[in-house]
């Protein structure tokens, strides 16, 4: 199950993620964005904004607490599911916990 904390994302950082975005091609950024890990209560949470135009990197909104926010480019998890058909991870390199593909309990798109 995914993480349930959300996070608006502060406005001069929305506008820093829109500059870094205009390379790519994805036309906006979210308002607020949800935790894209597995559902944990503590430590760092990392919701997706765009993809940051190199391939296999995402732009992400990276928060702990009430104040720390910032936008961090991560590279994306390299580990798919087992068989000839495995779909990828959608998260980042050296994610904590379980692969998006490992959740069972619900459909997790890489685009949500």
């Amino acid at each position: 199950m995914r993480c349930a904390h959300w996070r608006r994302v502060p406005l001069d950082l929305a506008r820093e993620a829109q500059e870094a975005q205009e390379k790519s091609a994805t036309p906006y950024i979210d308002r607020a964005v949800q935790c894209q890990l597995s559902a944990h209560g503590e430590g760092e949470h990392f919701g997706l904004l765009t993809d940051a135009g190199a391939y296999g990197t995402a732009l992400c909104l990276r928060w702990h607490g009430t104040d720390e926010t910032e936008l961090v480019v991560l590279p994306g998890c390299p580990v798919a599911a087992p068989g000839p058909d495995g779909e990828g991870c959608c998260l980042f390199a050296d994610h904590v916990k379980q692969h998006t593909w490992e959740d069972a309990l619900e459909e997790v798109s890489c685009t949500s």
